[in-house]
C-alpha cells in the first residue's frame, strides 16, 4: 500500500499523542517473562516486532519437547535473544528463520559466543546466516568474550539469559563498545526483577537467579524511537507548535532519549511534566547562523534516529554530518545507502560511508513540484516513518507505508489527527 501525503501543516498549535511502551524494553521483557513466569508487564509495544517475540515463547511453551520451526519475519531483535533463549531450552528443538533479508543479516557472532558457552546450534543453508536449528540444553560454562563493537543486540541476547545459567555468565568485550545504553538496558531490567550485576571497563558479570520469590510488575516507558518523528514534525512546524506525548520519564533505560537534548539544535525544547508525559515545543532557534550550517552528531549510542535526524536537517536546509553508524548497514536494510538514494531523489547534496553521513546545507527546492517524488521504504519501518514530517514541507509519496507496523502500527492514523493530510495511492 502506498499513500500520498499531500503538503499539511499542523491543524491545532496544541496535540497530544499516547504512544505504546518501548520495542526495545518490551522485547527484553517478554524473554524475562518465559524466564520467570511471575513477572507481568503493563504498556508492552503493540509493534510487529513484540507480537513476533511475544507468540515465539507462547509457541515454544505449548510445544515442548516436540520440533517447532519459528519464523520471525523481519524481526531482527526477536531473531537474536531468541537464538539465545532456545539455546537454554532443555529438550527443546526449534528451526528459527525469517524474512529474505533476515536470512542475509549476520548471526555468526552470536552463535559462537553461544558455542562457546557449549550451545548447539547449526545453521540450515548459508554459514553465518539463519535459519538455524538449536537444540537446547543445559549450559555449565559461564565465560565468553566477543568483539565489542558488534551489534548491542548480541551482548544483550546473552545477558538477558545469563541469570539462568547455573553459574551466571562473565562476558568480556573486546575493542570499543557500541550502544552502551542498550547493553546498560538490559542490565537495569535485570536489576530490576532482583538478577545482581556488575559492569565495569570491557567485562559485565551477571549472577544467577533461578526464580523471583514474589509476583513482580513492570511498566513498560514508552517507546523514544517512536517519539523521533514528532520531534522532527515539531522541529518542521512553525513556532508556538507543541505536542504533548506519553508516557515518559527524565530518567530512560533508552538512548534514544537524547533526542531531547539533540532537537534543542532545531528550536525544539521539551518539559517533562508529572503525570509522565512530555510536552515538546517549536520555539526559535538560539543560534539563527545555524540555519544553514552544519550540525555534528555521533549517533554511536543511539543510532535508530540517525534517519530521523538526518530528513529534519533536509527540510530545515541544515547541513548535518553523522557518525558512529556502522551498525546502520546490516538493518531491515542498509540504511545509509538507503537514506542516500531516498534524499537525493528531493534534489539533497549527501555522501555516506560504511559509518557515517554528510547532507550538505542547501536551500531548500520545496518551491518546485515535489509531489511526485515516491520515497522507497525498502521493508523498513524507520525509512516510511522518517520521511513523513516532510510532508509539512511538500507532497510526497510513502511506499510500502504499511511497513511502519513493525514498530507503530497507528503511526499513519496519529498523524492524520495531528492535521496530516493522508490519502492511499
Amino acid at each position: 500500500m502506498n499513500l500520498k501525503l499531500q503538503k499539511s501543516k499542523i491543524a491545532f498549535l496544541q496535540s497530544a499523542i499516547s504512544i505504546t511502551g518501548s520495542k526495545s524494553e518490551t522485547n527484553r521483557l517478554l524473554l524475562l517473562q518465559a524466564l520467570y513466569p511471575n513477572l507481568t508487564l503493563e504498556n508492552t509495544s503493540n509493534s510487529d516486532d513484540s507480537d513476533v517475540m511475544f507468540k515465539a515463547v507462547q509457541q515454544s511453551t505449548i510445544n515442548n519437547q516436540q520440533s517447532t520451526i519459528i519464523d520471525v519475519h523481519h524481526a531482527g531483535t526477536a531473531m537474536r535473544f531468541l537464538t539465545a533463549y532456545f539455546a537454554i531450552q532443555e529438550n527443546q528443538e526449534v528451526i528459527l528463520t525469517g524474512s529474505s533479508r533476515m536470512k542475509e543479516r549476520p548471526i555468526k557472532i552470536l552463535v559462537e559466543a553461544l558455542h562457546q558457552l557449549g550451545a548447539e546450534i547449526t545453521y540450515q543453508a548459508n554459514e553465518g546466516f539463519p535459519p538455524i536449528k538449536i537444540k537446547g540444553k543445559k549450559l555449565t560454562q559461564n565465560k565468553v568474550s566477543l568483539p565489542a563493537n558488534v551489534s548491542s543486540q548480541y551482548i544483550s541476547a546473552l545477558l538477558l539469559i545469563a541469570s539462568k545459567l547455573e553459574n551466571g555468565l562473565e562476558l568480556t568485550l573486546e575493542g570499543e563498545i557500541t550502544s552502551v545504553p542498550y547493553i546498560k538496558m538490559s542490565l537495569a531490567l535485570l536489576n530490576e526483577i532482583g538478577v545482581e550485576t556488575s559492569f565495569v571497563g570491557n567485562k559485565i558479570i551477571v549472577n544467577p537467579k533461578f526464580q523471583i520469590p514474589n509476583p513482580k510488575s513492570i511498566i513498560v516507558e514508552s517507546d523514544w524511537s517512536s517519539a523521533s518523528y514528532y520531534y522532527s514534525i515539531v522541529a518542521l512546524s512553525e513556532i508556538g507548535t507543541q505536542i504533548t506525548l506519553s508516557s515518559y520519564k527524565k530518567n530512560s533505560l533508552q538512548g534514544d532519549s537524547v533526542l531531547a537534548e539533540i532537537y534543542k539544535d532545531f528550536g525544539v525544547e521539551t518539559v517533562f511534566n508529572s503525570n509522565k508525559t512530555i510536552t515538546i515545543a517549536k520555539n526559535k532557534i538560539k543560534n539563527q547562523s545555524r540555519s544553514f550550517g552544519t550540525l555534528i552528531f555521533n549517533l554511536q549510542s543511539s543510532p535508530d534516529i540517525a534517519q530521523t535526524i538526518a530528513v529534519t536537517c533536509f527540510g530545515l536546509g541544515i547541513g548535518c554530518h553523522l557518525t558512529g553508524l556502522h551498525t546502520l548497514k546490516i538493518k531491515e536494510t542498509d540504511r545509509l545507502e538507503a537514506l542516500k538514494t531516498e534524499l537525493t531523489k528531493l534534489a539533497a547534496t549527501i555522501s555516506v560511508t560504511n559509518d557515517s553521513l554528510t547532507l550538505e546545507p542547501q536551500v531548500l527546492p520545496f518551491g518546485k513540484d515535489l509531489g511526485r517524488a515516491s520515497i522507497s521504504t525498502y521493508q523498513d519501518h524507520r525509512m516510511a516513518m522518517a520521511f513523513a514530517p516532510l510532508g509539512l514541507k511538500t507532497s510526497l509519496i510513502i511506499e510500502d507505508a504499511e511497513v511502519v507496523s513493525k514498530s507503530y502500527p497507528t503511526f499513519w492514523e496519529d498523524l492524520k489527527t495531528i492535521g496530516f493530510q493522508i490519502e492511499k495511492q
